[in-house]
């Protein structure tokens, strides 16, 4: 039992409460609008800084407004996480019980070009949070939204064989996709795989040093109709967006056969609840939406022309990304094996289909 000395979570009127990084993004905004649903009080830190980082098109505001108009307990703090002692502070007036950290800057293509500003955001900032919540509310779950990225290009090792529409793995032990078993050193990440691994590491390092309940989730392709998406960040967000209204589209290799595997937000949500309920220190788990919904960008751009009814024209760049995965599939036995209650609740036709607009979205 922690002595009255020790800063811990609490509960404020019998609501629980939360803090919430990258509250206007995608994840972040679901985790938002999920936690609120369910009676939690949700402070969120956002400063869009996606809109600095993307332009027009990454401005997240209307995110923002579309929170402060449905939630009842929600605050928001326009507050960068690069602010050490701004994030120390509002932990130690908050004290939440649960912190789920979703702000990042998410481009392996802009990390390149802003190399310092990915590095302090991602990684530094992830510091920032770390240390605060170490201080300041011990006992919280972190939940940090990793990405499979910093596994590099290792999966790209893996043998593959062309089917008409897609790349698959040959090999039948990858049937069910990447484990956490995959090396993330001699292989290239991109600089912002480097960042994103270096905040995953600190995260376990908390856990396992200071025994606070952390968690990385290993994020595939995360998506759901909430995102600001852009040609260099939010796949399907960007491509539903291309098709409905004439956008320039380019596909960078691989003959447009990368697979990627898509869950919902919506899921990612169930999955830090379930987390949350039952934490343990330095948790690392692949999270995406498996075989099942995996889709190749032929096959993406296939079915979104068949749901919108138009028909997208693309342009073909024969140099993939450095660093891009030709194949990946997250591998979700072992998260299923600790927390044997969760399961996706959005299959990819559903969840293409409330991307493109087509059909109303479900929590």
């Amino acid at each position: 039992m922690a002595s009255p000395a020790t800063p811990v979570a609490v509960t404020i009127g019998g609501v629980r409460t939360a803090l919430v990084t990258g509250s206007s993004g995608l994840i972040g905004s679901e985790t938002v609008a999920f936690l609120d649903a369910h009676g939690w009080r949700v402070h969120g830190v956002d400063n869009n800084m996606r809109r600095d980082f993307f332009g027009e098109g990454g401005d997240t505001t209307w995110n923002l407004e579309r929170l402060r108009a449905a939630t009842r307990r929600f605050e928001h703090h326009a507050l960068d996480v690069r602010d050490r002692d701004g994030v120390r502070r509002l932990l130690a007036e908050v004290r939440p019980e649960l912190i789920v950290h979703a702000a990042a800057q998410p481009s392996h293509d802009l990390a390149a070009s802003r190399p310092f500003d990915d590095f302090e955001v991602n990684a530094v900032g992830t510091l920032n949070l770390l240390e605060a919540a170490r201080h300041e509310a011990p006992e919280a779950t972190f939940a940090f939204l990793s990405t499979n990225k910093v596994y590099g290009d290792a999966p790209n090792e893996i043998a593959l064989v062309e089917l008409a529409t897609r790349w698959d793995y040959a090999d039948p032990a990858y049937a069910g996709g990447i484990a956490e078993t995959m090396r993330i050193d001699a292989t290239m990440h991109s600089l912002f795989g480097a960042s994103k691994a270096a905040a995953d590491l600190l995260v376990q390092e908390y856990g396992r040093y200071f025994g606070l309940p952390t968690v990385c989730f290993r994020g595939g392709c995360l998506t759901g109709p909430n995102h600001s998406g852009v040609e260099l960040h939010g796949f399907l967000n960007y491509l539903a967006r291309a098709v409905r209204d004439g956008l320039p589209y380019r596909i960078y290799g691989y003959k447009g056969k990368q697979v990627r595997d898509n869950i919902h937000s919506v899921d990612v949500c169930h999955a830090i609840m379930a987390f949350h309920e039952q934490p343990r220190p330095a948790a690392v788990y692949n999270l995406g939406g498996g075989r099942g919904n995996s889709v190749s960008m032929l096959e993406a751009i296939a079915r979104f022309e068949e749901l919108l009814g138009r028909t997208l024209a693309w342009e073909y760049v024969d140099e993939p990304r450095r660093g891009d995965h030709i194949c990946y599939i997250s591998d979700l036995s072992r998260f299923r094996a600790d927390y044997p209650g969760w399961e996706l609740t959005y299959g990819l036709e559903a969840l293409l289909a409330e991307v493109a607009g087509v059909a109303p979205g479900r929590g």
